[in-house]
This record gives structure tokens, sequence and C-alpha cells, in this order.
């Protein structure tokens, strides 16, 4: 296994152990399963375990894991404030000491405000007392670190990072995601300012793995390499200095097996020309179910009504790279909960983007387009439900 460091210089394991997804059996999680797996991680140099408040079980079973073989101080744990359900300082305490509770633990390592979708979120934790809260807790010893996991726009994760003095980030980011959500442009923000970053979604929840097209398996094979689909993507992310962890969820042995091997042998900077070319073939040949050729180069951005245009058609276009549901999901996290709309429908057609867009794609048209894709009625109503319970207003 190899380590890089956090900002205090605490050695992490490039491989994380994502707990979200546990195998469960029936409404619970198999906890001897998940035991089995998270131990074989444990004894090939895995240190570094994600959790949350909101995955159903995960905590408790987490818990009781570190419990049962004596490791707890021998990993750090990371889990989550559910953000979106705090209206004042006494819900963050009460979540928090929920979360001590289900960890069988007297304090966090790495603590995260969940799903940060832009700068509003993180004013709104700042109106309910949320910075007394944290140099309380860090004070205290209860939380180690401090940090954010963020699905948005690159522009709101580069306000939020230099907003506070952040001890960590997580965010989404693979070899499609290059230039979408924090994208490489927040990464190396983030490595710049010398907080370390943590990977999730490496390979979009398995989709880069078990979703891609034959021409991207067939360029694999072509490239020389004896790497699996998962490894392309891992490696990629191991190749930039600039990452610290990357997590996965892992749920079987041979899982493990392989990702420890793959976190054991990928060094940065280890990549060829030939494995770049490869990997931009691969991207091509997923590409070529998208319905907008948008490179996500942002010449068309700002729109001045605040139209997220190649947010938007990321999503539209995994629409029919992944799947509609899985489409539509993206948007809906990464795009439609930010708190100014920047639906398609604020557009006042005047055209300035398509003047800048390099791709000479027809915007104003294929927003239209993708909104009525990405938002049927059964969607814009879940959609504003949601925005009413994630903005309403907080309260000390």
């Amino acid at each position: 296994m190899q380590y890089r460091n956090d900002k205090y210089g605490n050695p992490l394991s490039i491989l994380g152990y994502g707990c979200m997804r546990f195998t469960r059996k029936g409404n619970s999680i198999d906890i001897d399963k998940a035991e089995k797996e998270l131990m074989t991680a444990y004894r090939a140099g895995v240190n570094y375990f994600d959790t949350a408040y909101i995955y159903p079980g995960s905590e408790e079973a987490l818990g009781q894991i570190l419990e049962r073989n004596h490791i707890r101080d021998q990993v750090h744990i990371a889990t989550k404030l559910p953000q979106f359900l705090i209206r004042n300082i006494e819900a963050v305490d009460k979540h928090f000491d929920e979360e001590l509770t289900r960890l069988r633990t007297s304090y966090i390592d790495y603590y995260l405000m969940h799903h940060v979708t832009d700068v509003a979120m993180w004013e709104k934790l700042k109106q309910v007392g949320i910075l007394d809260w944290i140099r309380e807790k860090k004070a205290s010893g209860a939380i180690r670190n401090i940090g954010f996991s963020y699905h948005g726009n690159t522009e709101n994760f580069l306000k939020i990072l230099v907003d506070y003095d952040w001890d960590f980030c997580q965010i989404q980011y693979n070899y499609l995601d290059e230039v979408s959500q924090a994208g490489v442009k927040g990464l190396k923000a983030a490595a710049a300012k010398g907080i370390p970053v943590v990977i999730m979604e490496p390979l979009r929840g398995g989709k880069l793995v078990n979703m891609l097209p034959q021409g991207a398996r067939d360029a694999m094979k072509k490239s020389g390499r004896d790497w699996s689909a998962a490894e392309w993507g891992l490696r990629w992310l191991y190749n930039q200095k600039e990452v610290t962890v990357v997590l996965s969820g892992m749920n079987s042995v041979e899982m493990v097996e392989e990702n420890c091997r793959i976190a054991s042998e990928a060094e940065a900077g280890s990549m060829t020309e030939a494995d770049f070319r490869t990997l931009e073939e691969i991207k091509a040949r997923i590409r070529e179910k998208e319905k907008v050729g948008c490179t996500g180069c942002r010449y068309c951005m700002p729109c001045p009504k605040g139209v997220d245009i190649p947010g938007i058609f990321r999503c539209y276009n995994a629409m029919y790279t992944e799947s509609k549901s899985g489409g539509r999901f993206q948007f809906a996290q990464t795009v439609a909960l930010s708190k100014e709309p920047p639906f398609a429908t604020q557009c006042v057609q005047c055209g300035k983007c398509e003047q800048h867009c390099p791709q000479n794609i027809p915007i104003r048209e294929k927003l239209k387009e993708a909104d009525k894709a990405l938002r049927p009625l059964p969607y814009k109503i879940g959609i504003d439900i949601a925005r009413k319970i994630m903005f309403r207003g907080g309260k000390r």
C-alpha cells in the first residue's frame, strides 16, 4: 500500500474504503461479509474508512467491525454532517452525538459538511453557528480534521475552498468528470493551498466498469496493458500527485484484493503518452452516444442569467451514455440543487454563449431539448420539494 500525507503530515492510504455499498441481507447490512472484506483491506494497509450519517446502517456496521477487531485507534474514520437537514446548532449537536454513538468512538478523524452544492449551503451553516461549533469540537479533540464533500460547479467550489481554513475536501472526480464539478481546476487549486483531496466516484459508481461500450473495451485490449476497466480509472487518478485518497465502495474480497494491488503499484507520473492516448480513445467511444458534443470547456460561461450550460449538457449526455435515471439523478444532485436556479428555463435567448462555443453547438436549441428530457413533471415536483427543504432558513 502506498500513502500520501494529509495537511499535518499524517500518512493516509491512497486507497480509501467507501462504506456506502456494504452488501445488504434483507433490510440490514451483512455484517459478517462486510467485516471479512473490511479486514482484508485493513491487513493490506488501508487506513481510511469513509461513511456518512445518511448511509443506512453504515456507521453502525463500521463501528461494530472496528470495535470487534480492536482497531479503532489504528484507522481513520471519515463521516459527514447532513447539512441539508440542519436548521439550528442544536441539530448539529444531535446528529454528531448520534454518529459518535453509532461509530462507538469518542472522536472523528475526518469530519465533512456533506453534499455541499454551492456557496449558499455553506453560508447557511455559518449562519447557524457552525464556525464556533467546529472550533469547539477541534479544541476538545472530538474532531481532528474538518472538510466538505462537494457536488456543484467549479466556480462555487473555488469560493468555498478559500472561505475557510479547511483541513481537507472531497470531490467527485474521474476521467469523464475532469472538467465538470470541482474538476481538475478545483483539484489543483486545493493542492496549491495544501489541502488534501479525497476522491469519490472514481468509477462513477461502477459505470466506468459495467456500462462501458464495446469500443471502449476494445481500446483497452489494444493498448497492450493488462489492466481491467477499474484499473484504468484508478491508475488515472493515482497518476496525479494532487490526489490524496481514492475511495472505492468495495463489496467483495476479490475487489478489495485487486484495488489494494493497484494502490501498491500505481505511482504518480507513471502513466505514459500511449496510456493517455488510449484513455482519449476510451472517452471517445463512450461519448459516441452523447446527445450534445459539449467538451465542458466552459467558454460559454458565465451565462448572464446563471444557466449552468455545461452542467446541464453533461447530465443530458449521461442519460444516454449511462442511463436515463442516472443522468436525471446527476442533474438533481449537481445542478438543480443550487440556490440560484441554473435551469435552462432561465435562458433569455441572448445567444452570447453560442458566439464563444468552439464546438459551434446550437446551445439555445439544445438547452430546451435537455431541459425537457431532464425535468419531466415528476422530477420537477421532486426537485421543487428538495429545494424547499434544503434552502429553508437556518436559526441559531
